[in-house]
């Protein structure tokens, strides 16, 4: 039995700490948060100072060439040479085309520099010209060069203030255009899918490859389309949609497509599938696309596909490769581009899925103190050619997906951590040099234009977000930011508009055509269509542990129905809290 002293001071303490304790907690989750922002603050210009000195370099080295050569201080003509593994047929007089200053514009813009962005944006207007004698990758060009100048010019014209009055004309957008219909001539196929290559001036050369690789057809609509949204020309749209659709009607019965295919015949060269290299983006830019333009057709494209990858490909926190025909597993291993998958699931509300294969690969990363550009995992060892890290972004963006879901201080701890490696083991004094092989940190002569569009700025948006909260933007696979606007999502032209488009009755109201900017759910439209359940893109219940949950805030949105999932007293991401 307690005696009368103790019974006194826990009558006496209690209540004092009932109410103290949340006070202190206050205070010390406020120091807490302090803390989180200036350390966010020096490390923002910790990544504008590595921005600066790959830029700077450049213009010092290499322009107006298109990329720098950091440890000779020199240059390199790349835009004919991206793609090219083989370095055929390059160029006898291209001089190049300021390809990095062309990337580093959106960069800039994010950093506040609006007066680099006027003089590098007046000195391109004067300047640039694509009446030149190069054979160039369309994919490379496209996401490089036209999304470039698509996004500076958005950039350019929606602010009075980044621009000095009447000293820009559209001038980016002219030479867009200029871009874009010379791409047209990729098209011109009987399947309507784009050749890989095309010269600037001559079009498509005599005996020209008929090979391209999935990403190669299906990562054109976010640059073509905002084009022609922004000249009023249907036509990109049109021919990016039409390559789209047609890439689409390849999938096999498990709607998986394969890498490498034929442009002239439609048939698959490679039926190896996967989340990496030669198909990555054509996911990425399923959803960014919609999101983008508001066409249900696109979700469509990306559910099915999700719910493929998810089925086929995952195990565990790993994605591996399979046959597109039987689903059997092909490849093991773990390629550095695949690590942009959780930042799409992020966009997807796939939240604890992105988080456990984002972990995954950051343990590779501290592992070898960079992402290699190949790993076996079923060897458990690197692969014996690809050890190659040219500093690439996907890890970085990732991260930035997940800090801003879930504002996770852990998040900037990896970001914090990713810089300290690229400044040990990649700058130089002449810029930032791409890593040859992992296991010895041997550095090679390269710094690619996308460290500036994409690496440092990933970076500095982690620790410094306030450009994106001016406006939504969907940043494309390079990096380029284009702005989300319900004006696109009404921009249906006849020419590109889908056969199968119907109106849609909900609740006796009729929809447009866009279910994204009617707030409805593509999921639940397909459910009350067609009377059966959907399986949800959030979530792929298999199972495993990655699915369990401690709160609420984990468990994302259900895509079938558009609601917030919640957390069940068994530890379950569900909807029966909210029936």
């Amino acid at each position: 039995m307690a005696s009368p002293r103790f019974t006194n001071l826990v009558r006496r303490w209690v209540p004092l700490c009932i109410i103290t304790l949340p006070l202190l907690c206050g205070f010390a989750m406020s120091d807490f948060n302090d803390h989180i922002a200036a350390k966010r603050k020096y490390l923002s210009q910790e990544a504008r100072k590595m921005f600066y000195h790959a830029y700077d370099n450049y213009l010092t080295y290499a322009f107006p060439h298109d990329e720098l050569k950091p440890l000779s201080k020199s240059f390199t003509d790349s835009l004919s040479e991206l793609g090219n593994l083989k370095l055929e047929h390059l160029p006898q007089s291209y001089n190049g085309s300021a390809l990095t200053l062309i990337e580093s514009l959106s960069s800039l813009v994010v950093m506040g520099n609006n007066t680099e962005f006027e003089r590098a944006v007046l000195w391109l207007s004067e300047n640039l010209t694509f009446d030149v004698d190069a054979r160039i990758s369309l994919f490379e060009c496209n996401i490089r060069v036209l999304g470039g100048l698509v996004s500076a010019h958005l950039l350019a014209t929606d602010s009075s203030k980044r621009l000095s009055q009447g000293k820009y004309n559209n001038e980016l957008l002219d030479l867009a255009n200029d871009l874009g219909r010379r791409f047209l001539w990729a098209f011109n196929t009987s399947t309507g899918l784009p050749y890989a290559w095309i010269n600037l001036k001559h079009g498509v050369m005599e005996d020209e490859t008929t090979e391209t690789s999935t990403s190669g057809c299906g990562s054109l609509i976010l640059e073509m389309g905002a084009l022609s949204r922004l000249t009023g020309n249907p036509i990109y749209d049109a021919a990016a949609l039409r390559a789209l659709r047609k890439l689409w009607s390849m999938r096999s019965s498990l709607n998986l497509l394969g890498t490498t295919l034929d442009v002239e015949t439609g048939e698959w060269l490679e039926y190896s599938s996967g989340i990496g290299a030669g198909i990555d983006s054509f996911y990425e830019y399923l959803l960014k696309a919609y999101i983008l333009f508001g066409r249900d057709e696109f979700w469509h494209m990306f559910h099915s596909s999700y719910l493929a990858v998810q089925k086929h490909f995952r195990h565990g926190p790993w994605y591996h490769e399979a046959d597109m025909r039987t689903g059997k597993a092909t490849y093991w291993q773990l390629t550095s581009l695949q690590a942009f998958w959780p930042g799409l699931q992020v966009l997807v509300g796939d939240i604890p899925a992105a988080n456990l294969t984002h972990r995954e690969f950051f343990y590779v990363w501290k592992r070898f103190g960079v992402l290699p550009e190949r790993y076996l995992l079923d060897r458990a060892m690197l692969h014996p050619t690809e050890k190659y890290y040219p500093l690439r972004p996907e890890l970085a963006e990732s991260t930035l997906y997940l800090y801003q879901a879930t504002k996770d201080p852990w998040y900037i701890d990896v970001g914090e951590s990713i810089m300290k490696s690229l400044n040990m083991y990649t700058k130089v004094d002449g810029g930032f040099a791409s890593i040859r092989d992992v296991s010895t940190m041997q550095l090679e002569d390269h710094q690619h234009s996308f460290f500036l569009a994409e690496t440092c700025k990933y970076l500095y948006l982690l620790f410094d977000s306030s450009f994106l909260a001016s406006e939504n933007y969907v940043f494309t696979t390079e990096g380029h930011p284009l702005p989300v606007r319900s004006s696109w999502h009404d921009w249906l032209p006849d020419v590109s508009m889908p056969t199968d488009v119907t109106s849609v009755k909900i609740n006796n109201l009729s929809t447009k055509s866009s279910a994204l900017s009617s707030q409805i759910c593509p999921a639940l439209l397909a459910t009350l269509k067609e009377d059966q359940p959907v399986e949800s893109a959030c979530h792929i219940h298999d199972g495993r542990a990655s699915h369990r949950c401690e709160s609420h805030e984990e468990c994302g949105i259900d895509s079938t129905t558009c609601r917030q999932r919640s957390c069940s007293l068994a530890g379950y991401c569900g909807l029966w809290l909210l029936i």
